[in-house]
């Protein structure tokens, strides 16, 4: 299951409601720099789990030549 798996379940009409509260409640100024933040944040995310991997397989590595 997807983290917006739910999403699928929801008819049209409640989406445009939710929209619409979101405009309301943000403004549509603030909109697209929550958006820009959320992007980031997520591309933040995405290359600390990449940098750890990769630290990871560095390490099984180095792990296998010392045995070899």
């Amino acid at each position: 299951m997807t983290a917006l798996g739910f999403i699928g379940g929801m008819s049209p009409g409640s989406m445009i409601l939710i929209i619409l509260v979101i405009v309301l409640f943000f403004g549509a100024k603030r909109i697209p720099e929550l958006a820009r933040g959320l992007g980031r944040g997520i591309r933040e995310f995405k290359d600390a789990t990449k940098e750890i991997q990769n630290d990871l397989e560095d390490g099984l590595k180095d792990d296998k030549k010392k045995k070899d």
